[in-house]
């Protein structure tokens, strides 16, 4: 049986306005009335309604969360941020999975909006501007989380992946080495084409190092893609001697690639990761890597969302935290 507010009133002998005003902690309630209305409330089982509550106040305290991939440790470190501060702000979540497919995403997108949800947490590789439209569209509050959005029109938490990329390429250059390979993401994904690429070039260039495009091998932040690549750097003309991965899983493709080839890490190559999640922990050696702060990105992008659905002062809605290079057991 579903008990209403109706069936506590009732019982308890008041009015639904007093009912309310005890659910809701209004402190113009007599104490002797709170604690008779409180008890009916334990001994029927009543549950606030939260859709109910959401239409009398126009909030709901519930955010959407967008993520590609729950399953990628990447995605799940920044949900865990999202989630500590959300339940801190007394906000309920609801996260859907993308699998990195736009039409879903915007689907989901919609279907969040259409669940009256105060406001929306967004984690996509690629930003088009077709999201940007659809962002601009919505009632409520967007913020991305590790996403890169090139007119930065919508507010966003990341780390500066070109720099980052810049200074994990100047450690292999100032240890001398020359035959630097780097095995980026998806490169449709504009953090890595606009941002991880630039940055690898760019130091290159300033070092005096011609770029050997033989050495710039895409994956997909797999595994198996990262055992390819390992694959396609032993046939270049020039092999490398140092190699930069854009994601952790593909980092232990590259390591277990070469060891089973009869390679030795740091000695053969030397490699640098880019999360920092334990997977660069839990793989020998322990892998040298860009921290960068995952579950503090999730946790400021849900910090500025709650800023912007209270309509509080906000003074930069593009957020850049800052990095550094982990010296572990991968590299010399």
């Amino acid at each position: 049986m579903n008990i209403t507010i109706y069936d506590v009133a009732r019982e308890a002998n008041v009015s639904m306005a007093t009912v309310s005003r005890v659910v809701n902690r209004n402190p113009n309630v007599k104490p002797v009335t709170r604690k008779k209305v409180l008890e009916v409330i334990e001994r029927l089982g009543y549950r606030p309604n939260a859709v109910a509550r959401g239409l009398a106040s126009k909030k709901t305290t519930t955010v959407g969360v967008i993520i590609p991939d729950i399953s990628n440790i990447f995605y799940a470190e920044l949900a865990r941020g999202i989630e500590d501060i959300a339940t801190m702000y007394k906000y309920n979540i609801i996260l859907s999975n993308s699998d990195q497919n736009i039409e879903k995403e915007l689907h989901l997108l919609n279907t969040m909006l259409g669940k009256q949800v105060d406001g929306l947490v967004f984690m996509s590789g690629n930003i088009t501007s077709e999201h940007v439209e659809e962002f601009g569209k919505s009632p409520v509050p967007i913020v991305l989380a590790g996403s890169i959005e090139e007119s930065e029109q919508i507010p966003s938490v990341n780390i500066d992946y070109e720099q980052a990329v810049y200074d994990s390429v100047k450690e292999f250059i100032d240890k001398g080495h020359k035959n630097i390979a780097f095995v980026v993401g998806p490169l449709q994904e504009p953090k890595n084409t606009h941002k991880k690429l630039k940055g690898y070039r760019r130091a290159l260039e300033d070092a005096g190092i011609d770029i050997n495009e033989e050495l710039i091998v895409e994956g997909d932040y797999t595994y198996d893609s990262g055992i390819e690549a390992l694959d396609k750097l032993l046939e270049a003309a020039d092999r490398p001697t140092a190699v930069l991965v854009g994601s952790d899983e593909m980092a232990l493709g590259v390591v277990h690639g070469a060891q089973d080839k009869g390679f030795k890490i740091p000695e053969d190559f030397e490699i640098i990761t880019s999360d920092n999640t334990r997977l660069s922990l839990m793989v020998r050696p322990q892998l040298t890597t860009i921290i960068q702060p995952l579950y503090d990105i999730g946790a400021v992008a849900m910090r500025l969302l709650t800023k912007l659905m209270n309509k509080e002062e906000v003074s930069e809605q593009t957020v850049i935290l800052p990095h550094r290079i982990e010296q572990r057991q991968s590299t010399n």
